[in-house]
């Protein structure tokens, strides 16, 4: 079988190539049949909801031994509430449109030829993630639907987790329908196995990595496979002159707060100075009631000297914590520049009830989210309807936010004629 507990004992490339001639059989499966598969892992996880749980906590005490971050505990940690929800994020991809075979564009040309523009799936998609063992069920969920193959490569920190769920995955996909080989988890080996994932031309038709800036590099330099990168989130959040302080106040805690160890929690509050004086004592004082380190430029030390002095590298840090940096801003053009120099191109938002302000932060800063009077913890394939994501795109071509079903499709043009030759 293709994912097992125990590390690999078959070859990176040949899990490949196994998932490569399942591809071409499971682009032609019915979407009865994908989703039938979506529901039967949804079940099994349930099901099987004690075995995940003890694979779990063998990861989980390891961690702590290792002296992970409270951050990375938090995403590698799994009970029955997150399980149920893993399930049912699996039921609500089947529920989805399929996107294969969904016509994007078409029509008839002079010469009389019929041509329709669909979608097909890429093939054979290679995911990397790191300490979050519910990747494995949303990245394969998505992948199945889409009509993909998946080669699954999580992180150490992770191995009994994700083995469990691969192994529950694949064996209730292989019996419901979809062919073997389809969906494999890449274990046992070290540095050079992500390599050699990352190098096979022709057989790998997409990688996702998806975790820190470090696992970026890593992959950049050596994968020879099309990549792309659900990349860090360094978020700001900008209270502008014309915003509802009460509502800035929700917003900028939630942001913060909600969950401080993923990619689209805030990391720098901005505020213009025109309302500095009247917000940042309340903010502060909330963020501080959450157990948030403050740090901030000098006009937020006049404010309120208990914050400690910001450094330059905190302007640009992903903290995954409970840390803020804050800033105070005399503009919203110098607010957009901040996060322009600064941001990560994930996720913006500004808090304002002018609307020429808004207009002007949706269109100056470049990032594939921005949000106008909401937390920026809303960028997520669930939350967008996507079912669930495989990450987070800040690039700019193919795909950008939220990666979901139609993301992992490319298009085939169709061409119907009827005798038609070029002259």
């Amino acid at each position: 079988m293709a994912a097992t507990a125990a590390p690999t004992s078959t070859s990176v490339t040949d899990l490949a190539l196994a998932a490569k001639a399942a591809a071409r059989r499971l682009a032609t499966v019915d979407s009865t049949t994908k989703n039938a598969a979506l529901v039967a892992i949804a079940d099994a996880l349930e099901a099987r909801a004690p075995e995940i749980l003890a694979a779990n906590a063998q990861d989980l005490a390891a961690g702590r031994e290792s002296g992970l971050s409270d951050a990375l505990m938090d995403r590698l940690r799994l009970d029955e509430a997150r399980i149920r929800g893993i399930a049912d994020g699996a039921r609500a991809i089947a529920a989805l449109p399929d996107p294969v075979g969904e016509v994007v564009d078409g029509g008839r040309l002079y010469n009389g030829l019929e041509v329709r523009k669909v979608r097909v799936p890429l093939g054979v998609i290679a995911v990397v993630y790191e300490a979050r063992p519910n990747v494995t069920i949303d990245a394969a969920a998505l992948c199945l639907k889409s009509g993909n193959a998946i080669l699954l490569r999580g992180s150490s920190s992770a191995t009994h987790s994700n083995a469990v769920l691969a192994r529950i995955a694949s064996e209730a996909a292989y019996g419901a329908g979809l062919p073997e080989g389809c969906l494999a988890l890449v274990a046992g080996g070290g540095r050079e196995e992500l390599t050699e994932l990352a190098q096979l031309e022709g057989i790998v038709d997409l990688m996702i990595p998806r975790g820190g800036e470090g696992l970026k590099k890593a992959i950049s330099a050596v994968a020879r496979v099309p990549v792309i990168y659900a990349a860090a989130g360094n978020c700001h959040v900008y209270v502008d002159a014309a915003a509802d302080l009460a509502m800035a106040e929700r917003i900028v805690v939630n942001a913060k707060v909600q969950r401080p160890g993923v990619c689209n929690a805030a990391e720098t509050l901005l505020v213009h100075s025109a309302v500095a004086a009247d917000f940042l004592p309340g903010a502060l004082a909330a963020l501080r009631e959450q157990g948030v380190e403050l740090r901030g430029d000098e006009r937020v030390r006049e404010i309120d000297p208990a914050v400690a002095p910001a450094s330059e590298s905190d302007w640009g840090e992903e903290y995954l914590a409970l840390v803020l940096a804050v800033r105070v801003v005399d503009s919203y053009e110098e607010a957009i520049d901040h996060v322009n120099r600064y941001g990560t191109g994930h996720s913006e938002a500004i808090v304002t009830n002018d609307r020429t302000a808004a207009r002007a932060f949706q269109l100056g800063i470049d990032a594939a989210c921005i949000y106008v009077n909401a937390s920026t913890r809303f960028t997520d394939g669930g939350e967008f309807g996507m079912g669930a994501e495989i990450g987070n795109s800040t690039q700019k071509l193919h795909a950008r936010g939220p990666i979901g079903l139609r993301e992992l499709c490319s298009t085939r043009y169709l061409v119907d004629g009827d005798g038609q030759v070029r002259g």
